[in-house]
């Protein structure tokens, strides 16, 4: 017969001292629900047969148990750091750009007291949230003026409604891009109030067919870089500085959404990257508004940018839906200190992205020897080193291959799916690629500071 007389109350149980440990760190009442929780699975198993439950030591350990996991399930975040070794700079899955130092401890700073977010010191007064990283915009940039969203497709979005609800944009059919998530460009113009009109054909289109389309309707010419496909082939595009041509003739603005939002270090060697658009080559062009995301290859905090011409970027940021789109304290923090970066001149050794994307491929494979090295020690390990590329994601120059050296491991007995799902189940989890029936670590999106963290987290497998 079942003895349920070893199992101590509730109230028995609250006294413990890890138990105290438990309530201190998550509260009585979670406490409380997962002490009943342990209670009732000892309680299960005892009428199930268990023989190891002969004890009221042993059902006090087991509740103990039980309630520490289900507490701290509970209470696990759902947001945790992974290492990334995909070899993707821009991962969005993974959270895009990896912040730098100085953006993070500007975060902290702001984000632990009180700033002026809303506040003009100089004249004890409330002042504006939309002027900052302003000034640092249009330094990079050349525009005359410049706001912050919280995303690009929301920058769209606004600068449609701002500028042409209610009335016709004229957009090339090739340009109709769906970006991630399954958004669509032609769902966000509908969104913003705006109607749109396409001209050309999926592969060509001249600055006649933007001409030939303008009506007394039209209110807004947009370009969009398709920066997360190529259409290669018979295919013709305009130059910008040939639709600013036709905007001014008709006395039409142009507006480019850029995407990606590439700031070049003066002294970067970008060749990787020479066909994403410039900012401050849009602005020159003479683009009346142009809109791009912080989180990409700018290498800062999930933003949408505006920049522009004064008239117009005021009238964006005059309009309704700024107040529903904009941005925090804690992101104005981040993008400014990142933005400072570049305007120190020192983007390409402090900010992440820029730094991954500069690493040659002998750094990459000192770097790589070492882990290797390191794995090859262990009893049952396999670990050499291969030729190939990494991606630089985001949506961001698509097809554009920076050559790497990967890290190939494998373990006796292992399938290549069985360790990459056990890397994924390290604490932090290891985020690895499968090419070839093989296991793959690129370093170049691993910081060097994780290399010797990485080769540790091997071992508990």
């Amino acid at each position: 017969m079942a003895d349920f007389s070893i199992i101590p109350s509730i109230e028995q149980l609250r006294q413990r001292s890890s138990i105290r440990v438990l309530e201190a760190a998550f509260g009585p009442a979670a406490t409380l629900d997962a002490l009943r929780a342990g209670a009732a699975e000892v309680r299960r198993a005892i009428a199930g047969g268990d023989t190891t439950l002969g004890s009221a030591d042993a059902a006090i350990a087991r509740i103990e148990t039980v309630a520490r996991d289900v507490v701290h399930g509970a209470f696990a975040a759902s947001l945790r750091p992974v290492i990334n070794a995909t070899g993707v700079i821009i991962h969005t899955n993974l959270g895009r750009a990896p912040l730098a130092d100085s953006a993070i401890a500007r975060v902290s700073e702001i984000a632990r007291g009180y700033s002026t977010l809303e506040y003009d010191v100089a004249r004890g007064a409330r002042g504006r949230r939309d002027v900052h990283a302003e000034a640092l915009l249009c330094r990079l940039t050349g525009a005359e003026s410049a706001v912050v969203v919280n995303n690009n497709a929301a920058a769209t979005m606004l600068i449609l409604a701002a500028l042409a609800q209610g009335r016709e944009v004229l957009v090339s059919r090739g340009e109709l891009v769906e970006i991630g998530g399954g958004f669509r460009v032609p769902d966000v113009m509908a969104q913003s109030g705006a109607v749109l009109r396409e001209v050309g054909t999926t592969n060509k289109t001249r600055a006649a067919d933007y001409a030939a389309a303008i009506t007394e309707r039209t209110a807004l010419i947009l370009r969009v870089h398709p920066s997360n496909f190529r259409i290669e082939g018979f295919t013709e595009r305009p130059s910008l500085s040939d639709l600013v041509s036709v905007g001014q003739k008709f006395n039409i603005p142009v507006a480019e959404d850029l995407g990606s939002g590439h700031l070049v270090p003066e002294y970067s060697d970008t060749s990787d990257i020479s066909e994403e658009p410039e900012v401050s080559d849009t602005i020159k062009a003479g683009a009346d508004v142009c809109c791009f995301s912080g989180d990409k290859l700018l290498g800062g905090p999930q933003a949408g940018i505006i920049v522009g011409r004064t008239t117009f970027v005021d009238r964006i940021r005059r309009h309704p839906l700024m107040r529903a789109l904009r941005v925090d304290k804690m992101t104005y923090a981040a993008l400014e200190a990142t933005l400072t970066e570049y305007a120190a001149g020192r983007a390409q050794t402090t900010v992440p992205v820029q730094r991954m994307l500069a690493l040659t491929v002998d750094e990459i494979r000192a770097r790589a020897t070492t882990v290797a090295a390191s794995v090859n020690r262990r009893t049952g390990w396999r670990a050499e080193l291969v030729d190939g590329g990494s991606a630089i994601g985001g949506g961001s120059a698509p097809g554009v291959e920076l050559p790497t050296v990967l890290v190939a491991i494998a373990k006796n007995g292992a399938s290549p799916d069985a360790l990459d799902a056990g890397l994924r189940r390290l604490d932090p989890p290891v985020i690895a690629r499968i090419e070839h029936d093989r296991v793959l670590l690129d370093l170049r999106t691993v910081t060097p500071d994780d290399d010797e963290t990485l080769a540790r987290l091997l071992d508990r497998l």
